[in-house]
């Protein structure tokens, strides 16, 4: 029997989990999404939406009696409330595995407790924290927010002795940790999968570039050794294992000058360098994904052609509403997210670049350097 589902967050992200779904009507009736923007991303793609942050009990409440079974597309949701509202429907990631992931501080340490790499850190109580921690790790260190921080937001990096108290006031009183800085050479992810019922898969490892701390461009597969890449996704399948979460999970990596892998954060949704799944794969991650949390077998995470995904952010010094992107070019799939007003910065869409005719990846990285002015947002 179909079910309706319900999801925490509407933007891009939900929109594409939305857009999965509708194409699942015998697994899928409706889909509902808790979301604060009005004519949120996923509202677009056809999801009922209810107006409340994300956070509102009342509100996750409300959707829980709505659906049959909730997930997420932000890891911002109460996890206790969440836990409450178990009782009306199914929660997957489940609100355990969502309270783990949500405090940075708790997600180290499962990971460290479970022997998964990951940089040296401490907690933060006080200024005299950081002091002893800088002496033990040695400049630069990361100072980082426990809870909500992403895209390097709620991230301060502490270069010297005379940024220690701008570094500690930025977080005003915010719960910290610190966390020794890792000299590494790549930045990578694993998207990894695991069903309700324990049948866990990844996809092959990619190479993400970050510009001002976002996201800007994803390399599938990564430009690393076979080692290297049988590594990561090993320490992804591992991960997955312990955490028991069902879902789609965005595993970021670092690759060290020593080629080891340690792992930096882990979201427990849909990922932003998953994207290239759309067109590079069999089974796109947002598919993957509802197959996880319904319980069905896990589709196939074969790369079938090698793919960059490259980001469409807000320009730097302009806000507003801007000018249609338009993109007409061969293997280049345009995903534009609905919103219409452009803010510095602000994730606007994507667009994927599979590679044709044995194309290599620097073939790829070429075309991808007459694209980008196409892609710079401008007034109406």
């Amino acid at each position: 029997m179909a079910k309706v589902l319900g999801i925490i967050g509407g933007g891009q992200l939900g929109m594409m989990i939305t857009e999965a779904a509708s194409k699942m009507p015998e697994h899928i009736s409706k889909i509902i999404v808790l979301d604060p923007t009005e004519n949120c991303p996923a509202s677009q793609a056809g999801a009922e939406q209810i107006r409340a942050d994300f956070k509102d009990k009342d509100a996750i409440i409300e959707l829980s009696e709505k659906s049959d079974i909730i997930t997420y597309e932000i890891e911002s949701g109460d996890s206790d409330v969440l836990k409450y509202a178990e009782r009306n429907a199914e929660i997957n990631p489940s609100p355990e595995t969502l309270k783990i992931i949500q405090d940075k501080l708790l997600q180290k340490s499962f990971l460290k407790d479970n022997d998964i790499p990951v940089a040296r850190f401490i907690e933060v109580r006080d200024i005299g924290c950081v002091r002893a921690g800088l002496k033990e790790f040695g400049y630069p260190a990361l100072l980082k927010a426990r809870r909500d921080a992403y895209d390097g937001r709620g991230n301060f990096k502490i270069g010297s002795e005379d940024d220690i108290q701008e570094a500690f006031d930025y977080f005003k009183g915010q719960s910290l940790l610190l966390e020794k800085f890792v000299e590494f050479k790549m930045e990578v992810s694993v998207i990894a999968s695991r069903n309700t019922k324990g049948q866990i898969r990844t996809y092959p490892l990619v190479e993400n570039i970050h510009e001002d701390n976002i996201l800007r461009m994803t390399i599938a597969p990564a430009r690393v050794t076979e080692e290297i890449a049988r590594n990561a996704e090993l320490i992804a399948s591992k991960t997955m294992t312990v955490l028991k979460g069902a879902g789609v999970f965005g595993i970021e990596m670092f690759v060290t000058q020593n080629d080891e892998i340690i792992i930096n954060e882990i979201a427990p949704r849909v990922h932003n360098s998953g994207h290239h799944t759309l067109q590079s794969s069999e089974t796109s991650q947002f598919e993957q994904h509802l197959k996880a949390i319904l319980g069905l077998e896990l589709g196939s995470t074969r790369l079938l052609h090698p793919t960059i995904m490259y980001n469409i952010l807000g320009s730097k010094s302009f806000e507003g509403k801007y000018r249609p992107i338009d993109l007409s070019e061969p293997n280049v799939y345009l995903k534009m997210y609905g919103k219409e007003v452009s803010k510095p910065l602000r994730k606007l869409g994507h667009f994927n670049l599979v590679a044709r005719d044995n194309e290599t990846v620097e073939q790829l990285l070429a075309k991808i350097e007459t694209l980008k002015e196409k892609m710079e947002t401008k007034p109406l």
